[in-house]
């Protein structure tokens, strides 16, 4: 059954259909024309000079910021959402042989003339946001990269973590879901993550930031341990004023929070937990870097005595919304989201073609900010639901990985058309598309795979991005793009200085990146027929793209606003009101986040939650579960074959 599925979604979706390409319009050629890198510059060093964690004043000037660099209509909304301070962290440890504690100062250094060595000052102490409050001492026990897999290995060769402090690495999954599995799976009592050399150290014998781009031995990434998505008071619906909410207890006790005490740490200070441990040596691939300590699976006899006390405490943050009217079809919307500090030259582009060029066609609507995005989303997602079947969206991100761009399919070939007339930041000779597709991953375009441009079948597997796919049900696109590695993630040294320096030189890739994100708004604002693909569609949008240009058909025509209420319902069509098994706030059956890491995706997640929950038990009602989650992805792509056909049932 799973076989025909898949078979039948990707027939439906992914043969690509290829109309004559139109002119590219005056707007355009202008928009590409405005690319300034002292422009991305500047709004960066602007939005970076002191820390703005969200709930504080410094991150409601940086509101204020972008506000003010709007020439057209914005506001600023504020939530009141439930967020996380440290009041209290320590950690130490105890080698028993050794007689010595050793106590963590849980400190990130500064550097000979640091610019912002003043600013590092006003920084919030490293911690995890939700960790629970209470101290543990236990021994260690080394878990890799605390993914299930990697408790299960443990738990085959006896090593048994139950009340011991979980010790792991960044680099597979998230923290989130190193913790979650620590306590969910091997019932530590507390977690301890640190970032590993290997992956953030360099070389052997390589310098670190400021003179290279590697992560200090005093790094530490920071994170949020909450795996649910928007405000944990007001689950499944949006925190706006005087809404219902659960009280903050409540909020802290559910299973998306971590329930024990948990810190990030450094490499330094995890190779001297590293150094004291003892029991059998772990696997090859469990080990560090050359010339680093033996890593060792424990448990103990290094003991880490860790106290963790937080203030959970409800906050006001705010999100910055601006909107370009279009001049036909005001009822629908293209809209962007993003981190405010990402936002480069885009609104000043958008600002200059519309006093140029005229109106665009259809309204672009910005959302500044990042999490708060996700309640906004959830506000808008029933009693604007009208406006919401007939939006189109683009969502946006940086990543030091290389171009990686992520989109529902039928919005790849829009991707393609686009990066082929958007300079490559690195190669001045070629486009964007001529150096991705000589890449180590290039676009794949096989009509088996359920993404033309993933090695993996899913869009935005950051739940960050994904709430506006995998719940609003909204075709979206996430465009990645700057150099190798982004070691600093997080940390007190990701900064304009690093990124001015080893990030992007130039700041050549934030304007290639928002050239990008740009014309992909403007083609979706603007083409008379959405540039959307499936495949039961090519002969009918053949048919219209040759009326339209022999001026047959009127591009005001009805017909061409139903097809496109068509094209843009279809994804709709994958989705259901009470969401997916076990993470319900996902409503898409056949894409959606994996339930063991949140930077990973699943295909039919319902199923596959509902064939892992049955693996466990084990029972004939559990079973018979797995059989209804696959009726329902059944009833969802028979939904969306009708409504491609133009079919009602």
């Amino acid at each position: 059954m799973l076989a025909v599925l898949g078979a039948s979604l990707a027939v439906l979706l992914f043969f690509a259909l290829q109309p004559a390409p139109n002119p590219v319009p005056n707007y355009e050629a202008l928009f590409l024309s405005l690319g300034s890198n002292d422009t991305a510059a500047s709004h960066l060093r602007a939005l970076t000079l002191h820390p703005h964690v969200a709930g504080t004043k410094a991150n409601a000037l940086t509101a204020r910021y972008v506000l003010d660099a709007l020439s057209f209509p914005a506001h600023i909304t504020p939530y009141s959402v439930l967020l996380s301070y440290p009041v209290h962290r320590s950690l130490s440890l105890l080698a028993p042989g050794r007689g010595v504690v050793t106590s963590f100062s849980l400190k990130q250094e500064t550097y000979p003339n640091d610019p912002y060595a003043a600013a590092a000052a006003d920084t919030i102490p490293t911690f995890y946001a939700y960790a629970a409050s209470g101290s543990v001492s236990a021994e260690a026990v080394y878990a890799n990269y605390g993914r299930e897999e990697d408790f299960a290995y443990l738990a085959s060769r006896g090593v048994d973590v139950a009340g011991k402090v979980t010790f792991a690495r960044y680099g597979r999954i998230h923290c989130e879901d190193i913790a979650h599995n620590a306590r969910a799976a091997a019932g530590a009592a507390a977690a301890v993550v640190y970032t590993d050399p290997l992956e953030y150290g360099g070389a052997p014998g390589e310098r670190w930031f400021p003179d290279s781009r590697w992560l200090p031995p005093s790094g530490v990434q920071v994170g949020s341990l909450f795996r649910g998505v928007g405000d944990p008071t007001t689950p499944m619906w949006a925190s706006s004023e005087g809404c219902e909410r659960v009280s903050v207890e409540e909020a802290m006790n559910t299973d998306d929070m971590p329930l024990i005490p948990a810190l990030p740490v450094s490499a330094q200070d995890a190779m001297e937990i590293h150094r004291a441990m003892g029991g059998a040596v772990a696997p090859a691939d469990w080990q560090g870097r050359e010339g680093g300590p033996v890593y060792r699976l424990g448990p103990g006899p290094a003991v880490l005595n860790l106290t963790y006390l937080g203030n959970d405490t409800m906050a006001t943050i705010e999100n910055v919304f601006a909107i370009i009217e279009g001049a036909e079809e005001p009822d629908r919307y293209v809209i962007l989201g993003n981190h405010r500090d990402a936002w480069t030259r885009l609104l000043k582009g958008f600002q200059c073609c519309k006093s140029k060029d005229g109106d665009l066609e259809e309204p672009l609507s910005f959302v500044v900010g990042m999490r708060k995005n996700t309640d906004w989303c959830v506000s808008i997602s029933e009693p604007l639901l009208f406006v919401f079947k007939t939006a189109r969206l683009i969502t946006f991100a940086f990543t030091q990985t290389g171009f990686l761009p992520s989109t529902t399919p039928q919005l790849d070939e829009l991707l393609q058309q686009v990066t082929k007339v958007v300079q490559d930041p690195d190669n001045s000779s070629q486009t964007v598309y001529d150096s991705w597709i000589k890449s180590s991953i290039p676009p794949r375009f096989h009509p088996q795979e359920l993404c033309g441009f993933r090695r993996k079948p899913l869009l935005l597997p950051d739940k960050l991005y994904n709430i506006t796919h995998y719940s609003l049900r909204i075709s979206c696109i996430k465009v990645l793009r700057l150099g190798p590695g982004y070691p600093v993630y997080h940390s007190l040294y990701d900064d304009y200085v690093w990124m001015a320096k080893f990030g992007d030189p130039g700041f050549r890739r934030h304007v290639a990146a928002a050239s990008i994100w740009g014309m992909m708004a403007l083609r979706l604002a603007n083409e008379e027929i959405l540039p959307f693909n499936y495949m039961s569609y090519a002969i009918e949008l053949e048919e219209l793209q040759k009326q339209l240009l022999s001026k047959q058909l009127n591009k005001d025509s009805l017909k061409i606003r139903q097809l496109n209420d068509r094209l843009m319902q279809t994804e709709r069509a994958f989705t259901s009101r009470e969401g997916i098994f076990k993470q319900e706030w996902f409503k898409h059956l056949v894409y959606g986040p994996s339930d063991l890491n949140d930077w990973d995706t699943a295909i039919y997640p319902g199923i596959a939650n509902a064939i892992a929950s049955a693996r466990s038990s084990n029972t004939s009602e559990s079973w018979k579960f797995v059989q209804h989650e696959v009726y329902r992805v059944a009833r969802a792509v028979t939904q969306a074959s009708a409504i491609l056909s133009g079919r009602l049932t």
